[in-house]
């Protein structure tokens, strides 16, 4: 026989897999045998179908793709014999899932065996229900499984009501067609079936207020006495564990009490007696012992106000705290956390024994007694807790004194936000921002644990702020409730509700104008994120288009704009910000040394995380500043040409002969960074988080935006936005016609357009020059959507006046003017320097230009 035919066994194929000394040997073995199994399949070989099967799920179980065997499942499960049904049943849970749409082909079959006379047949099918069931085939076959749980035989009974746990998981609708049969199981004999029972019944009361009603007024007194029968019940050898009968009972009816006793006072009292006899007379000496106080414990601190149970309760929890076992000195701290809320006082008197625990060799166990000390320190005790966490603090180590743990440094520094984020310092935020930043795997967990916060309070600003940012940029993981971490517990977020926050921080009469923008930032970006809100979120925008504020109204025009007419680049623009980088960030914070200047590599433009971004954008940094590429020490020519495209070379240019300094002053000088050009070889860049004064939130590209974020920043930095995406009504120039007279000259031009500068000065201004900007189309085609962009060093300050139209005629039949106004602070020590860049669209096709102005007269 062949080896690899379909007749082989399966403990043949799995002895030749094991037989491979390769990972090759392994595959080729099981593409022969998968190979044979499709040719059984083809060719419809029912004697080995269930073998073949067999077969199919120890290849499955090596991670192979056994999709071609899916169909093989079903028609075992029609088969009538008993063995042919439990490898299908079995390989319908193994191959297949809910989201499988061949499983809706089972869906009869399944039904047929839940109705077989046969009760092996029976719990054969209610497993694979309970497993894999899916919304539509729980609404198909919920009145047959209701139907079983009132079955003769004890463990169908048992199996039906856990596959009931899944139905009303899927369709919380069907909920109360379980109510009466579940209040019959809460009286069996049945351990087993008991227990299902029971939990079915806490998870109707988890999905259905109804149900929560019924049983707390139905049942909460027979759970009660069968809690009392079971503590009392002689030695039982078939449940009994450590001394103690059938703990799993235990625990399960002291989380059904909790959930029955929470928020009802008749509940609770008809439950305290128990509960204070379960909590004295368990034993704490054994592991089951110790599972059951603690669900005592927890339950007691759940139900409505009782103060000698909560006191017994704690006292448990000090005894939990001298344990040897690490385990239950943890969860121990951590309910001892929550329950400092309710009784300070008597946490209190376990003080010593929580000291004792910040000594523990034990990180997990130090930190989180260190955090349950600071809940205990109040006015009476501060002195002597603060005393021993300064003694203890010189014998820790460095990561013990700064925590590793992202994770913690965040919850810790939202609290300090929630409770104080008025008081913090901008610095403050702007770190949380860059560790959130670098925390990918956290993304999802931090705007979940924001939005909670500012569920809580929204009257903290920096709270505000940095919330704001994180719904920006990570709106989406909220509304999905992506990266979720088992010590969270899912919220339900709508697009909408994130709008909704965002929205709310626009319209607080506390927010500032750093929040405000930030917010209108965050609403862009959702904008892409949120196809379905964008016409609410542009009538937000557009709400602030006349402000009083300009930066708000430059803001809300561009934004509009955007997203009316640029939606090309909308998606492109509005991407999430570039990882934040930590080091850089923490060397600013740490040193007030200048920070050196990003160049260009001349191939691509890197931002400061190293992703790569396209130096076609349309609204990449004019300055290239965000590069990460060290700067060349050989020549400061090189660095100046690669920034600004300068010749560095003596050279006499139209109207205008310069012979520079060398060129790394003359980069400083263009620069302006430092206060002694010549000594400092160092350039600061732009940063986003460097001070409140200056503070712009930016969206992936959008800095170069705003003229005073490539400028020095000052009182009127408001009123010297200029606009880049023709948000304002169109105004002709308004060139000054006093002053001396200087030469025009052509300050780009290409083969399908010039751009022409006239120059004028006001009278005792001389370092303010008005620049009136003539443009003509060179070409045969018409030009639209014409933008024009410029960027200047830091000693000027550039501000530019709407353009007179977007659309320049063909052939030179029509002009397009813009005034500029450039302000020169080192007049007369450095020449005027420019970068421009012009967009525009040629039937239909977007056409830019980019260029650098080096040729103005000397003496602007």
């Amino acid at each position: 026989m062949n080896p690899f035919s379909s007749g082989t066994r399966l403990r043949d194929m799995i002895r030749a897999i094991r037989a491979c000394k390769t990972a090759a040997e392994e595959r080729a073995v099981v593409r022969k045998e998968c190979a044979a199994i499709r040719a059984a399949i083809n060719e419809n070989d029912q004697d080995y179908r269930h073998r073949n099967l067999a077969k199919l799920m120890f290849i499955h179980m090596l991670g192979y793709p056994t999709h071609f065997g899916q169909m093989e499942c079903l028609k075992l499960i029609a088969s009538p014999g008993f063995p042919e049904k439990r490898i299908g049943y079995l390989g319908l849970m193994l191959l297949l899932d809910e989201r499988q749409e061949v499983l809706m082909l089972v869906t009869n079959s399944v039904k047929q065996d839940l109705n077989h006379t046969n009760q092996y047949i029976v719990g054969l099918a209610l497993c694979a229900l309970g497993n894999i069931c899916s919304a539509e085939m729980a609404r198909d076959l919920a009145p047959e499984v209701e139907r079983l749980l009132q079955f003769r035989d004890p463990n169908i009974r048992k199996k039906a009501a856990l596959c009931s746990i899944r139905i009303i998981k899927k369709v919380p609708d069907l909920a109360e067609n379980f109510i009466n049969p579940v209040a019959a199981l809460l009286k069996e004999k049945h351990h087993g079936v008991l227990i299902t029972g029971i939990q079915l019944c806490t998870d109707l009361c988890k999905v259905s207020p109804e149900a929560l009603e019924y049983f707390r007024k139905k049942c909460t007194d027979g759970l009660v006495r069968t809690l009392r029968d079971l503590v009392n019940s002689p030695y039982a050898p078939e449940y009994d564990i450590a001394g103690i009968t059938d703990p799993f009972l235990h625990i399960r009816l002291l989380k059904l009490l909790r959930v029955l006793g929470q928020g009802d006072a008749d509940a609770s009292d008809a439950m305290n007696d128990i509960l204070a006899q379960v909590a004295t007379k368990t034993e704490s000496n054994k592991n089951a012992g110790n599972a059951i106080l603690y669900e005592c414990v927890e339950t007691i601190m759940s139900i409505e106000d009782n103060g000698g149970l909560r006191v017994l309760a704690i006292n448990i929890l000090g005894r939990f705290l001298s344990n040897r076992d690490n385990n239950i000195r943890y969860v121990a701290l951590n309910m001892l956390m929550r329950a400092i809320t309710v009784d300070a006082q008597a946490v209190q008197r376990h003080r010593a024994t929580i000291l004792e625990c910040v000594k523990d060799s034990d990180a997990s166990i130090r930190k989180r007694a260190l955090e349950l000390v600071y809940l205990l320190v109040n006015e009476s005790n501060v002195k002597p807790l603060t005393k021993e966490l300064v003694d203890y603090l010189e014998v820790f180590s460095m990561d013990f004194r700064f925590s590793p743990e992202k994770i913690w440094y965040i919850d810790q520094m939202l609290k300090v936000l929630t409770e104080a984020g008025n008081f913090v310092k901008d610095e403050v935020w702007h770190a949380l921002v860059v560790v959130i930043s670098n925390a990918s795997d956290l993304h999802g967990y931090t705007v979940r644990a924001l939005f909670r916060a500012l569920q809580t309070t929204a009257e903290q600003e920096s709270l505000v702020r940095v919330a704001v940012w994180c719904i920006g940029e990570y709106g989406d993981l909220l509304v999905n409730n992506a990266g979720m971490l088992n010590v969270e517990d899912p919220i339900t977020v709508t697009e909408s509700d994130a709008v909704d926050v965002v929205e709310s921080a626009i319209k607080r009469h506390a927010s500032d104008l750093t929040t405000k923008s930030m917010a209108l930032i965050a609403l862009l970006k959702l904008s892409s994120r949120f196809p379905s809100c964008s016409g609410r979120i542009k009538d937000i925008v557009v709400q602030h288009k006349g402000s009083l504020v300009l930066e708000l109204q430059q803001r809300s025009l561009e934004f509009n704009s955007i997203i009316e007419k640029h939606q090309n680049i909308r998606s492109a623009l509005v991407e999430r910000m570039p990882v934040l980088d930590e080091a850089s960030f923490g060397g600013r914070r740490a040193s007030s040394l200048p920070n050196t200047v990003s160049t260009s590599n001349g191939t691509a433009v890197k931002l400061p995380n190293g992703v790569a971004k396209s130096s076609a954008a349309p609204l990449v940094d004019l300055l290239d500043l965000s590069d990460d590429v060290p700067a060349p020490s050989s020549s400061g020519g090189d660095f100046l040409q690669d920034l600004l495209g300068v010749d560095l070379a003596p050279a006499t240019q139209s109207g205008t002969s310069q012979a520079p300094k060398a060129g790394t002053d003359v980069l400083l000088d263009l620069l302006s960074i430092g206060s002694n050009p010549a000594q400092d070889n160092s350039v600061s860049t732009p940063d986003i988080l460097s001070s409140a004064q200056d503070h712009k939130p930016a969206i992936a590209s959008l800095d170069v935006l705003a003229a005073p974020s490539l400028t020095q920043a000052s009182s009127s930095t408001a009123s010297n936005m200029m606009d880049l995406l023709d948000g304002f009504a169109p105004a002709p120039p308004k060139p000054a016609n006093n002053g001396p007279a200087y030469p025009s000259i052509v300050a780009f031009e290409s083969s399908s357009l010039r751009l022409t500068f006239n120059f004028s000065k006001q009278p005792g201004n001389p370092q303010t020059t008005t620049i009136s900007g003539t443009f003509t189309n060179l070409s045969s085609n018409v030009f639209t959507d014409f933008v024009f962009q410029a960027a200047v060093p830091k000693f000027l300050q550039l501000h530019l006046d709407p353009a007179s139209g977007n659309s320049l005629p063909a052939s030179g039949n029509g002009t397009i003017t813009q005034s500029l106004k450039v302000t020169n602070s080192q007049h007369g020590k450095k020449p005027l320097v420019m970068r421009l860049r012009i967009a525009y669209k040629v039937d239909g096709k977007d056409v830019l230009e980019e260029g650098q102005i080096n040729n103005f007269p000397r003496d602007l």
